[in-house]
């Protein structure tokens, strides 16, 4: 599996931005798919999760300013992330869990927040 991430950038405080990731299979196929982050000096943290079933998950930290969906029809695995905030400045990643329960991580595309 392949990932492609983009729609990063800079943006200022309160402002939106929409990640997407492509994957090189049918989504439908993948267990789970996802988003994390990683701050500069910090560890990598969990976004957002959608399971193949359509359920979601939010890290605390983003809940009410990330919403999570795919596409079947591209094959993308989308972040909407509204009210930005300085804090989340990082590289996001995506990652898939296939039915083998093999994880894929995408390049990375980084948001960058000003105040």
């Amino acid at each position: 599996v392949q990932l492609q991430a983009s729609g990063g950038g800079l943006v200022q405080a309160g402002g939106s931005l929409r990640l997407s990731c492509a994957a090189s299979v049918n989504i439908f196929r993948l267990n789970v798919m996802g988003w994390y982050r990683q701050a500069p000096g910090k560890q990598r943290e969990l976004v957002a999760t959608i399971t193949h079933g359509g359920d979601t998950n939010y890290a605390a930290a983003v809940k009410g300013r990330v919403t999570i969906t795919r596409d079947g029809a591209e094959n993308t695995v989308n972040l909407q992330i509204d009210s930005l905030k300085p804090e989340d400045t990082a590289v996001y990643y995506c990652c898939v869990r296939d039915v083998d329960q093999r994880n894929y991580w995408g390049q990375g595309t980084l948001v960058t927040v000003s105040s």
